[in-house]
C-alpha cells in the first residue's frame, strides 16, 4: 500500500481524471454501492432491488461488483501501457506483489472480523487469533486479486488482437464445464462445489442458502474465478477501445456498440444459459460486461461531452481510492458490529454499535418501518465512509493498494 500526495503524482492523477473523469466517476459508484449493499441495517429488511438473485437472474446489486471488474480490466490497461504491452521479469514481478498484497488483503479483513467476533463472545484471546482453520480463504478481495495478477500476465504475453479469441474460448470452456457438471444446479453435485469443496476445503467456504438449502458453494470460488477472469479481459479490451482516439464521441460510439452487443448476446443466450451470479455463468459476464459498457459510454456524453459534472463530485472521492474505501468499509462494518453498547430493550442489556444505531436511533425516526431503517442505516454508512474519502481527496492523497 502506497500513499502519495506529490506534485507530480497529482499532476499525474489530474491529466488522467481530465482525460476520462467518467471513469473515476464509475469507480466510485461502485464502490459506493458495493458499500451500501454490503451494509443494510438489518440482513431481513431489505428493498427487493438491494437484494442478490437467490439464485438465477439479477438484481440492481448484482451489477456493482461486475462493473468494478469491468473498469478493473480497463485500468489495467492503462497501468500496462508504461510496459509498452510487451511481458518481463520486472513488470511480472510487479504485477505479482499487487496480485499477493491485495489477496492477503482480503484474508486480513476476514481474519479481523473472525477475531474480533471471537474476542467479544468471549474467547481467550489465543483462540480468537488462530482462527485460521475457520476462515474462509476466498471472497471479493482474493477475487480482484487473483483476475487482476491472472489477466494482466495474460495481456502482456498475448497480442491485444488475441485477447478477443481468448475470452470466447474461456467462456465456452466454462459453458461446457457447467453444462456437463450440473453447475446451473445449486446441489452436491454441482461441479463447483466439488472442486472448491475437494481443494480448500468445506471449512474455508461461504455457506449460500437458496429456497431454504444451506450448501458450501462460494459465490467467488475457484472455479468461477475462469469466467471472471474473462470478464477483466473485456474491460481491458474495452480499455483499448478507449485509447485508439481522444474523440470523446468516438469513444461513445464503440462503448455502446460493444455493450449493446454483449448485453443482447447475455439476454438471448439465458434462456439456455441463465444469468447466475453466483457461478458467474458465460451469460453473466456478457449481460453485465455489456450493461457497463454502456453506462459508461453514457456517463462520458454526461460528464466529458456535455459538462455535467457538479452532480459526480461526491462519487470522486470514492473513485480515486477505490480498494481503500471498500476496504475502509468493510473495517468500519466489523468494527461496528463488535462494539457493544448498553440497550435496555435486549434481554443482555447490550447491543452492538449498528444495532443500537438501528434499532434505538433509525426505527424509531423512520415510525417503526424496519425496511425503510435499514436503508436508512445503509445510506448513512456510505456517508460516513463518504466524509474520510473526501478529506483525502481534499488533501489529493492518493492511496495506492
Amino acid at each position: 500500500m502506497q500513499t502519495s500526495h506529490t506534485k507530480s503524482a497529482v499532476k499525474e492523477r489530474k491529466k488522467e481524471s481530465n482525460r476520462l473523469l467518467a471513469l473515476d466517476i464509475l469507480r466510485g459508484i461502485t464502490i459506493a454501492g458495493m458499500i451500501m449493499v454490503n451494509n443494510p441495517g438489518s440482513w431481513g429488511n431489505i428493498y427487493a432491488p438491494l437484494r442478490h438473485a437467490e439464485w438465477n437472474g439479477f438484481t440492481p446489486t448484482d451489477l456493482v461488483f461486475p462493473f468494478f471488474m469491468f473498469i478493473m480490466g480497463i485500468s489495467t490497461y492503462f497501468s500496462l501501457r508504461k510496459y509498452d504491452f510487451k511481458f518481463s521479469w520486472k513488470s511480472f514481478l510487479k504485477l505479482l506483489r499487487r496480485t499477493v498484497v491485495i489477496f492477503f488483503i482480503g484474508l486480513a479483513i476476514a481474519w479481523f472480523g473472525r477475531f474480533l467476533n471471537g474476542m467479544v463472545s468471549g474467547k481467550s484471546f489465543a483462540e480468537s487469533v488462530n482462527t485460521f482453520s475457520q476462515m474462509r480463504i476466498l471472497g471479493v478481495m482474493p477475487r480482484l486479486a487473483l483476475c487482476y495478477g491472472i489477466g494482466a500476465s495474460l495481456a502482456l504475453l498475448l497480442p491485444y488482437k488475441r485477447l478477443p479469441w481468448l475470452v470466447a474460448a474461456i467462456l465456452v470452456v466454462y459453458t461446457i464445464i457447467l453444462l456437463l457438471g450440473n453447475g446451473y444446479e445449486f446441489s452436491e453435485t454441482n461441479i463447483l462445489y466439488i472442486i472448491d469443496n475437494k481443494i480448500l476445503g468445506p471449512n474455508h467456504l461461504y455457506t449460500d442458502t437458496v429456497n431454504g438449502v444451506s450448501l458450501k458453494l462460494d459465490p467467488e470460488g475457484l472455479l468461477s474465478t475462469l469466467p471472471a477472469i474473462a470478464h477483466m479481459l473485456i474491460g481491458f479490451i474495452c480499455g483499448g477501445l478507449i485509447t485508439k482516439t481522444k474523440d470523446n464521441n468516438l469513444r461513445i460510439n464503440s462503448l455502446f456498440i460493444v455493450g449493446t452487443i454483449l448485453t443482447f448476446s447475455g439476454l438471448l443466450l439465458q434462456y439456455g444459459l441463465p444469468i447466475n451470479k453466483k457461478i458467474w455463468s458465460p451469460t453473466f459476464v456478457l449481460t453485465t460486461c455489456g450493461l457497463a459498457s454502456s453506462f459508461l459510454g453514457l456517463l462520458i456524453w454526461i460528464i466529458d461531452i456535455k459538462g455535467h459534472k457538479k452532480w459526480c463530485r461526491f462519487f470522486e472521492s470514492f473513485g480515486i481510492n477505490p480498494l481503500f474505501m471498500y476496504c475502509l468499509g468493510a473495517i468500519l462494518s466489523i468494527v461496528m458490529g463488535a462494539i457493544k453498547v448498553p440497550y435496555s430493550a435486549m434481554e443482555s442489556g447490550m447491543i452492538s454499535l449498528k444495532g443500537w444505531i438501528y434499532k434505538g436511533v433509525l426505527m424509531p425516526a423512520c415510525g417503526d418501518d424496519a425496511t425503510l431503517a435499514s436503508l436508512a442505516f445503509a445510506i448513512l454508512f456510505v456517508l460516513f465512509n463518504w466524509c474520510i474519502g473526501y478529506i483525502l481527496y481534499k488533501k489529493k492523497i492518493y492511496i495506492k493498494i
